[in-house]
């Protein structure tokens, strides 16, 4: 027997997909004009952030991509449709950020004692032009991050983005003021400081829904204890807990009821007092529930805890 609800993963409305467009189109404009200021005034930190919008980019283009798949229905194979699709676009831009993180570090310390002439002219037009486009980033964004898992990461990369623009600003005056051209080695170190900790963050909590560990929020000892808290319950057993997507945590459990709330259909009593008690204390989506007899245990395989 089983009961579930669902209310839909947290994903991009048409008015929040299209945002995410237009900081798409901003952040590609900005990632153009950083990497030509680059080139042509000789600056890593710049070069840095450049590459820094490069993966933001990417990973914005890959989230309207994976939200367009995720609003695709069920259907064959797919039960749960192209819903992980979001999960692999999180993978694909972690590594890419860690890529680029590792690439400034590498080149920043190659770079210590032996600091290469660098035009800070260049540099503060091209940074803060970045830093203006990035605040209309925010300002487009910031309606609607609280309704969206994409559109909030989409915010968060942007204010990164920001940060970094900000930290080319400093070593641009610094340069230009003092002549200390190492302020550029010193940016390029905080802005790929500034990347590696979130790429793999992100990393990490992709890597943890593929492997479909417990979703963050959710104790299995807590749950274990409240199902065995609904009346009529007299065990649990097989209780998992995944993520499908972001905003779609899953639950599913056996449950041995006593022989008197399995008869004269009290059985969906307890699934609906199972399901309410869920749905009050914990972060769940969609459960699953199969009510057993005591007597079935002898009829199973054996079970995990």
């Amino acid at each position: 027997m089983g009961h579930g609800h669902a209310h839909g993963p947290v994903t991009a409305s048409g008015p929040q997909r299209r945002r995410l467009a237009v900081v798409l189109g901003l952040t590609v404009v900005v990632l153009a004009a950083e990497a030509v200021g680059a080139v042509v005034s000789g600056s890593l930190a710049l070069l840095a952030d450049a590459g820094h919008m490069a993966t933001d980019a990417a990973g914005i283009a890959v989230a309207l991509a994976a939200v367009s798949l995720a609003q695709r229905p069920a259907r064959g194979r797919r039960t749960f449709g192209w819903q992980r699709a979001e999960i692999l676009a999180a993978v694909v831009n972690g590594l890419l950020l860690l890529g680029v993180a590792g690439y400034v570090l590498v080149e920043a310390v190659r770079r210590i004692g032996d600091p290469p002439e660098v035009g800070p002219g260049p540099m503060l037009v091209i940074a803060s032009i970045g830093l203006v486009v990035n605040l209309a980033g925010l300002v487009v964004l910031h309606g609607g991050r609280e309704g969206s898992l994409a559109v909030r990461g989409a915010y968060l990369e942007v204010l990164a983005d920001a940060l970094g623009s900000i930290a080319v600003i400093v070593a641009a005056v610094v340069i230009e003021v003092t002549g200390w051209t190492p302020a550029d080695t010193v940016a390029s170190l905080l802005i790929g400081c500034l990347v590696l900790p979130r790429a793999w963050h992100l990393l990490r909590e992709a890597l943890d829904v593929l492997l479909e560990a417990a979703p963050r929020g959710v104790d299995l000892d807590e749950v274990r204890a409240h199902v065995l808290g609904v009346d009529g319950v007299l065990g649990v057993h097989d209780l998992h807990a995944w993520t499908i997507t972001s905003g779609l945590p899953v639950l599913s459990a056996h449950v041995v009821v006593s022989d008197e709330a399995l008869a004269d259909g009290h059985g969906g009593r307890v699934l609906d007092a199972l399901c309410a008690c869920l749905g009050d204390h914990f972060d769940v989506e969609h459960c699953t529930f199969q009510l057993e007899a005591a007597a079935h245990a002898g009829h199973e395989a054996p079970v995990h805890d």
